[in-house]
This record gives structure tokens, C-alpha cells and sequence, in this order.
């Protein structure tokens, strides 16, 4: 038999594991292409000397989760004028932890109103089950900063439109309620007693 044909089996047995290794390491780096996580931000108006928060969420993708035992911070910057207590927050100062997510709530003041800008670096670590990354997003947070009184007025008006949305509405019940009785009223005398038809 000829040398290369007692050889081909043996040649043939090296050449499937290669090619299915190739196969998986296609497959790992579609997987790796998707998105592993999503970031969530959260941001309210805040008021001169008034304690407020802006939030940040971590949130797993595609299979992934936040790792709960790893490192976790968020490191803060802000605008002049604005105090941030703790300018960088860890695992301890998490708001919420779960497997499918972590969230931080950046608590600040401000001394001055205006338009300010708090930042957030964050870094944390995502996993799946055969593996894990590390992985490190930055965040600005946009906060419209309101005087006591501006802050005051904005809460009067919001609640005068809902007094009067109220009002308008127990006024058109009262309306409506006083013309169907009128409408009623000479009906209900000319009717005959016991409210069946006169006899012929």
C-alpha cells in the first residue's frame, strides 16, 4: 500500500479537532462582538443647598452579568459650585446589587443655580459563564440647578394645574347633574301615577 494512503486516517483524525476548534473560536467572536451590558442614567431637577442624587445603573446583556464579588467604583467630577460628599463610591456604597445589575446613587449639592455637569467613571467587572472581562464606562449627567424660590414656584403652578383640572371637572358634574333634573322635572308631573300608561 502506498506510504501516503497508510497515513491519510492519521492526517484525517488531526484535521477535525482543528477545524471545530476553528469553529468554536468563529462562534466565541460573534459572541463577543454583542454588547455585554447597557448603562442607565438618572437625573431630577435639584434645588441651591438642597441635597440631591443622580443615579448610574450597570445592567448585563446577552448572557452577561454584573460580577457581585469584584471590584466596583465610580470615581466623580462636577462643575465649580457643585460638593459631592464621597467623590468616589465602592461596592459598599451601592444602592442596589443584584446579579443582573448594580446601581449608584451619586449623592451632591449645590451652592449656585444654573445649568452643571457631574461626571462618572465607572468600572466593574461582567461575566458569563466560562468567562469574565473588566469593563469601564465615563457618564455626565446634565442637572438644571433651581433657586428655593424658582424651585417654589414651578411646585405652586404644577399643583394649581391639577386644583384646577379638578375643579373644572366637579363643575361639569354639577352642571350636568342640575340640567337633567330641570329636564326631568316637568316630565315627572305630567306622568301618570304609578308610572304606567293612561287607560283610554
Amino acid at each position: 500500500m502506498n506510504a501516503s494512503l497508510r497515513h491519510l486516517p492519521l492526517a484525517l483524525g488531526s484535521l477535525f479537532p482543528a477545524l471545530a476548534a476553528a469553529v468554536l473560536m468563529t462562534g466565541g467572536a460573534a459572541r463577543a462582538d454583542e454588547p455585554t451590558y447597557e448603562i442607565r442614567k438618572t437625573s431630577a431637577p435639584a434645588v441651591v443647598g438642597k441635597p440631591a442624587t443622580v443615579s448610574v445603573m450597570v445592567v448585563g446583556k446577552n448572557g452577561w452579568h454584573v460580577n457581585e464579588e469584584a471590584p466596583i467604583t465610580a470615581t466623580v467630577k462636577a462643575d465649580p459650585g457643585v460638593t459631592l460628599p464621597k467623590p468616589k463610591l465602592v461596592r459598599a456604597d451601592l444602592a442596589e446589587s443584584k446579579k443582573e445589575s448594580a446601581r449608584f446613587d451619586i449623592p451632591f449639592s449645590a451652592a449656585e443655580p444654573g445649568a452643571k455637569t457631574i461626571t462618572a467613571q465607572t468600572r466593574f467587572v461582567m461575566c458569563q459563564e466560562q468567562a469574565c472581562k473588566p469593563a469601564s464606562e465615563t457618564v455626565a449627567f446634565n442637572v438644571d440647578v433651581q433657586t428655593p424660590e424658582a424651585a417654589a414656584a414651578a411646585e405652586t403652578a404644577t399643583a394649581g394645574k391639577a386644583g384646577g383640572g379638578k375643579a373644572a371637572s366637579r363643575t361639569a358634574k354639577t352642571s350636568g347633574g342640575k340640567a337633567g333634573g330641570k329636564a326631568g322635572g316637568p316630565a315627572g308631573k305630567n306622568a301618570p301615577a304609578g308610572g304606567g300608561a293612561a287607560a283610554p
